[in-house]
């Protein structure tokens, strides 16, 4: 077993915080094990909580069309959220369960050395980068911080909330594109 398995192991073990109470699944992450890109939501929602993979309901689908237009394929990214059970009602993760979790990221980002990790929405920003960082002013900007590049994105289910969103999301992405020829 490799050590990012042996992290989803004990993420779905993990009774660290009392997201772990409510959850039908921990999310630990998928994806390739090698991966260039790394990618970093704030949670699970509730298809994800039922089948225990990131990013797989409406935003997932979101996402997959955007890895598309950059350029990528779920299959050559990681995705994971920076915490690994859902949250009540979607709410944002708090900061101690944030903290509960965040082993368990930085062992991920450890062991699969990406090239860049992009932040999709204000929580993982805020959770990686800076606290009082604003993913409107940072999409689709490069990062440099403490040995790690971050490109902060926009959310995917942002657009399905807000029609005004998408062609800010698309924009982070093509973005993205240009990044990545640059940087993989």
């Amino acid at each position: 077993m490799s050590l990012l398995e042996e992290i989803a192991e004990q993420v779905r073990a993990c009774r660290r915080c009392v997201l772990a109470q409510g959850r039908n699944n921990a999310v630990p992450g998928a994806g390739a094990s090698d991966a260039r890109i790394m990618f970093v939501g704030e949670a699970p929602g509730q298809v994800e909580d039922q089948q225990g993979i990131p990013f797989v309901g409406p935003a997932g689908k979101v996402l997959d069309k955007l890895l598309k237009r950059a350029g990528l394929t779920r299959e050559e990214v990681f995705i994971t959220n920076i915490v690994k059970c859902r949250p009540p009602e979607n709410r944002d993760p708090r900061p101690d369960e944030v903290e509960a979790c965040r082993e368990y990221l930085d062992g991920q980002i450890a062991c699969i050395k990406p090239r860049l990790i992009c932040t999709l929405g204000r929580p993982a920003l805020q959770a990686l980068i800076d606290p009082k960082a604003s993913v409107m002013k940072l999409n689709g900007q490069v990062i440099e911080k403490e040995g790690l590049t971050f490109v902060p994105l926009l959310h995917p289910a942002a657009g399905l909330h807000n029609e005004n969103m998408k062609a800010s999301i698309t924009e982070g992405f093509d973005k993205l594109k240009g990044i990545l020829e640059r940087y993989t």
